[in-house]
């Protein structure tokens, strides 16, 4: 799909990988109505762009917020690509999270995320094609210790994507899944970039994730996954997850050290 072809609503807008897919699509002249919980990086992208983008303030995790979405949606005037991007991570061992805590990963990560897509997907079906893009993660595939609650909701997205790729595939609706890496934005706290420096993990910048991610949209590719060697651990643990298991083992103790430091 052409770039200048897309209507999109695209969430998490306002920091991280959401932030410069934002950044990378209103530059390529997609018309773009972001949606996040905060509004200031969202409001300096509209202003540079007035008339190409709009903005929604909401926390979809409350059935109010999604509402607001929606109202906006209305009024932007039909939309033909919805990038599902929201979320948030939590590096602890799972003993040591707070429950609640859990339950708001789970909720913006995969409820909210199934709510509002559920919502959007008679509007998607009257362009004559749209997309649905989901942001994943490597740990969608890959059980990680320190990221138990992470790796579930990742672990949903993929199994969702999937799901609904094939209840669509009668549809003009192409569903596509997005698996980044390790990325360098605010959700990885300073334990988890210094663990991942000593294991030897490398981290992406967030605009070379978003340019990978607007390749996919306009090849409309349905699975992405983003980082060597990752991709080949992804393949591994579906084929071998005992290897992975005892790789994990060796690094284990380090985990725990930073994952302890980090509560």
């Amino acid at each position: 799909m052409k770039l200048s072809e897309c209507r999109v609503l695209l969430t998490g807008a306002s920091g991280g990988i959401g932030q410069a897919l934002a950044q990378r699509l209103a530059a390529g002249g997609a018309r773009l109505l972001l949606a996040g919980r905060q509004g200031e990086a969202m409001e300096e992208l509209a202003l540079r762009h007035p008339g190409q983008v709009g903005l929604v303030r909401a926390d979809l995790r409350l059935a109010e917020g999604r509402e607001a979405v929606m109202a906006a949606v209305r009024q932007f005037g039909g939309l033909n690509c919805v990038i599902n991007a929201a979320g948030v991570n939590q590096f602890a061992l799972l003993e040591r999270q707070d429950e609640d805590a859990i339950s708001r990963l789970i909720e913006l990560n995969v409820t909210a995320t199934l709510q509002l897509t559920h919502r959007l997907l008679p509007l998607l079906r009257i362009p004559p094609r749209a997309l649905l893009v989901n942001l994943g993660s490597t740990f969608g595939s890959i059980g990680y210790p320190g990221f138990a609650a992470y790796c579930a909701s990742k672990f949903a997205m993929r199994g969702f994507s999937e799901a609904l790729r094939r209840e669509l595939a009668d549809s003009r609706i192409k569903v596509l899944y997005v698996a980044p890496r390790a990325t360098r934005t605010s959700m990885n706290s300073s334990p988890v970039v210094a663990m991942n420096e000593e294991l030897h993990v490398a981290m992406d910048d967030p605009q070379a994730v978003a340019a990978q991610i607007v390749r996919a949209i306009e090849r409309e590719r349905e699975e992405l996954y983003i980082g060597w060697p990752e991709k080949l651990f992804v393949r591994l643990n579906g084929l071998l997850p005992r290897v992975v298991d005892q790789a994990l083992r060796k690094q284990l103790p380090v985990i725990q050290r930073f994952a302890r430091s980090n509560h």
